[in-house]
């Protein structure tokens, strides 16, 4: 089995998105990604608009000679868009590479979607003209989809997301986007899939309502996973923050296990392009309007592509 993670967060992009290949499937998970649209009030700084381009890039040519492509959920940062913005993946540019071929696609239901949601589904599966028929707890072959678990906490109404469990041989990958640790069953379901590696999404510490008893319970969460698991990434809401990256490196000085974030299983320096948006805006200012005239394709991002702008951060 060979894991490419493609896009999240200590890459410098919002997402979970990443490719398995395993026997003669290739498969796709969450070929989206996002930038943040507001952070500290800052759209995306242009290096971050960069990395998306190449982020971006990445995922499409992975889809070119795909077998499988999956979609945990319907959020702008996991899925293709119809009505993508600037930053993120437009649904026509997968559809023209998709339609043209036998893609299998595996999609989370619509159980605890919200109504956005639903016709977020309804709009993808006309622009790939497929079906997107329901996977939840379906299996094939070397695919396994679990049934709905809780985007987040179970009592907070966040709506839901599918899991998928890979094998080959002794091998188990199971990616759990957007999990965040924050729901006991779901971490029971995870290691009752006995994985030997995991990719999930981290508990989203940036965020100042997270309470103290909810913080707990990810960490509990995670030294669970990461005493039975042989490799653990953790990413995605996690790695929005400097103090993300802390938590991830004090869990792991004290489990016996590989806990890595994404950046750190690809043997890249960490890029938290999204924590470090105020920091880039001073280092590197941003001429006035650029996000509009990039939008209207008036300006790119090469100037900020070179060495010599980019900002000693890594």
């Amino acid at each position: 089995m060979r894991i490419e993670i493609l896009g999240t967060e200590s890459l410098g992009v919002r997402g979970l998105s990443c490719v398995v290949k395993a026997k003669e499937r290739k498969i796709v998970i969450d070929p989206g990604l996002a930038l943040g649209y507001t952070r500290h009030g800052l759209l995306p700084h242009p290096l971050q608009v960069a990395v998306g381009e190449t982020v971006r890039q990445k995922i499409l040519l992975a889809l070119e000679d795909a077998t499988d492509v999956v979609f945990s959920h319907f959020h702008g940062d996991h899925v293709p868009l119809v009505d993508a913005n600037p930053f993120q993946m437009p649904a026509q540019k997968v559809a023209a590479l998709c339609q043209a071929r036998k893609i299998r696609f595996w999609a989370k239901g619509p159980h605890g979607l919200s109504q956005n949601m639903v016709q977020r589904l309804q709009s993808l599966r006309l622009a790939l003209e497929n079906d997107l028929p329901n996977a939840e707890g379906q299996s094939d072959g070397l695919l396994t989809f679990s049934l709905p678990v809780p985007h987040g906490q179970r009592s907070e109404h966040r709506g839901f997301v599918m899991m998928t469990r890979v094998e080959e041989g002794k091998e188990v990958f199971v990616h759990a986007s957007d999990i965040q640790l924050l729901d006991d069953d779901t971490v029971t379901c995870i290691l009752a899939w006995q994985p030997t590696i995991v990719l999930a999404s981290g508990p989203p510490l940036y965020l100042p309502h997270l309470s103290q008893k909810q913080r707990q319970m990810a960490w509990h969460n995670a030294l669970r996973l990461a005493h039975r698991v042989d490799t653990l990434i953790l990413d995605h809401h996690l790695m929005r923050s400097n103090g993300g990256a802390r938590w991830l490196d004090k869990l792991s000085s004290i489990t016996e296990h590989k806990v890595i974030c994404a950046a750190d299983f690809l043997g890249r320096h960490r890029t938290l392009l999204e924590a470090w948006r105020q920091r880039l805006y001073a280092e590197m200012p941003v001429p006035e309007g650029w996000h509009k005239a990039f939008a209207l394709g008036e300006v790119d991002t090469r100037r900020y592509r070179s060495r010599k702008y980019a900002p000693q951060i890594c």
